[in-house]
């Protein structure tokens, strides 16, 4: 639970004062668990997502399937089918429409023919513009632009542009032209091998970025590619790597906040990160004595090893009346008169409002920062004094393996919940004041307090019903998935 480090002598008041509109709010959404969709069906789970895992060889063939269809319906080849497909985001049907209105202002606008051609003399030989040596005809090579030069001239530039990570949007070489490169010419002068196989490996990865339908698991080293009909902010686990992220942007999933506001969460964190880390120290000091307390615990309900005060970590509060506080505990109160305050002031409040959040974001974060080895290791550790704790009562015939698989799905569920709790506090720092705020604010309280009990009870498994623990489950998983379904946005 805790362990005693040298005082530092420090005391927080966790008083809250709750507004008469804030017990309307209860009233209205009430303690009751019965307020739940406990029996809901599958279809209405809001974090249902249909996708299939791909491996390379399956993409490549469903892009060629869809090269082959614009081929067949605007009969053009299939390099300059792959060039209208990835610039248009291989939206087949937009496509389509485009060509029926204007085929050539299509061609236009998707740069493979030019607004303007170039004037061609005819002559037997040219010069080249870059190397200004003449060369006859059949060493020329020119694009839809018309604008020629030397193959070995082609070749080198190919080869600086593709080193630097450019495929798809190689443009002609003269200025001012913005004609592409098609696939099939580049390849056929392209003179090293090796240059060749880097171009294909970066221009597929080119079309499956833009692909609306796919994306590359980011886990390390992994082939996996997902498909999925929508690209929706939902979470995808890669059975190859088990990696989870959000299909719509790639990173950890991250409901029920958006993908634009965690991103603009993250940005937020990494630059006022060592602010933070200043301020936000990983020990409190006990609210009754000040001894100075380190977690090394998931649960929030905190007892000083010297004074045996129990109270709220996140809070300071007594615990034994903050069950009716909870819903304080997990919201912001902003000081109404901020507004006419000095500039100085109003930064301080907005730092404080800031820490308020991260703190909390930071304390149930898996995956960031400096808490991620330390909260992985935490993880570990329960699991594995679980698994201890279950041999023992299997090597005691109390029971088989079966039989208390119950106490692993309920560390998995916490595990879950505590990831849902964690990405509610960037969401609640950006929501504007007012009815619906107040409403996520209580609803992630409700879930917050589950959670601490559902951690309570699993510390304290032996001595726990095991219909207590699985009623517990149910309630908080329900607490969740009912706040996902009220503010999830997809």
């Amino acid at each position: 639970m805790s362990t005693e480090m040298p005082s530092q002598g420090s005391d927080q008041d966790s008083d809250y004062e709750q507004s008469d509109q804030d017990d309307d709010l209860l009233c209205y959404y009430n303690n009751d668990v019965n307020d739940l969709e406990i029996d809901k069906p599958k279809s209405d789970d809001t974090e249902q997502f249909d996708y299939e895992l791909l491996t390379v060889e399956d993409v490549e063939r469903l892009l060629n399937e869809e090269v082959e269809y614009i081929c067949s319906a605007v009969h053009i080849s299939p390099a300059l089918s792959k060039m209208l497909l990835q610039e248009h985001g291989w939206q087949k049907e937009n496509l389509l429409k485009k060509h029926t209105e204007n085929p050539a202002r299509l061609l236009v606008d998707s740069n493979i023919m030019p607004s303007v051609k170039f004037q061609d003399l005819g002559a037997n030989s040219l010069v080249c513009a870059v190397c200004t040596l003449r060369y006859s005809r059949d060493r020329i090579e020119s694009l839809t632009c018309g604008h020629g030069f030397c193959k070995e001239c082609w070749d080198r530039y190919f080869q600086v542009q593709i080193q630097q990570g450019v495929t798809t949007g190689i443009q002609c070489m003269a200025s001012d032209c913005n004609v592409l490169v098609p696939e099939n010419v580049l390849c056929d002068i392209l003179s090293q091998p090796d240059i060749r196989d880097r171009y294909m490996r970066l221009t597929f990865m080119d079309h499956v970025k833009t692909h609306p339908e796919l994306r590359f698991c980011p886990g390390p080293n992994c082939p996996v590619i997902v498909r999925a009909a929508q690209p929706l902010a939902k979470k995808v686990e890669c059975s190859k790597c088990k990696t989870s992220f959000c299909f719509r942007c790639g990173i950890e999933y991250h409901a029920p906040t958006d993908c634009s506001t965690i991103k603009r969460w993250l940005t937020k964190c990494a630059d006022d990160s060592e602010t933070a880390n200043y301020i936000s120290a990983h020990t409190k000091d006990c609210p009754r004595c000040h001894v100075c307390i380190e977690k090394n615990g998931g649960c929030n309900h905190m007892q000083c090893s010297r004074c045996k005060h129990d109270f709220c970590w996140m809070c300071l509060g007594d615990w034994k009346t903050h069950g009716s506080e909870y819903y304080e505990c997990s919201r912001y109160k902003e000081n109404p008169n901020i507004a006419n305050e000095s500039a100085h002031a109003q930064a301080r409040e907005a730092l404080k409002k800031y820490l308020f959040y991260f703190e909390r974001f930071f304390h149930f974060c898996f995956s960031q920062w400096e808490n991620h080895a330390k909260s992985l290791k935490l993880e570990e550790q329960t699991l594995n004094t679980i698994k201890s704790r279950i041999q023992e009562k299997v090597m005691n015939n109390s029971g088989t393996w079966i039989d208390w698989q119950y106490l692993l799905d309920a560390a998995s569920l916490l595990k879950k919940c505590r990831y849902t709790l964690q990405y509610t506090y960037p969401y609640a720092y950006y929501m504007e004041k007012g009815a619906r705020k107040q409403l996520f604010e209580y609803q992630q309280a409700q879930l917050e307090a589950e959670v601490e009990n559902l951690s309570w009870k699993i510390e304290r498994a032996e001595i726990t019903d095991r219909g207590d623990l699985e009623n517990q489950m149910d309630v908080a998983e329900k607490r969740r998935l009912t706040l996902l379904k009220d503010f999830l946005e997809i």
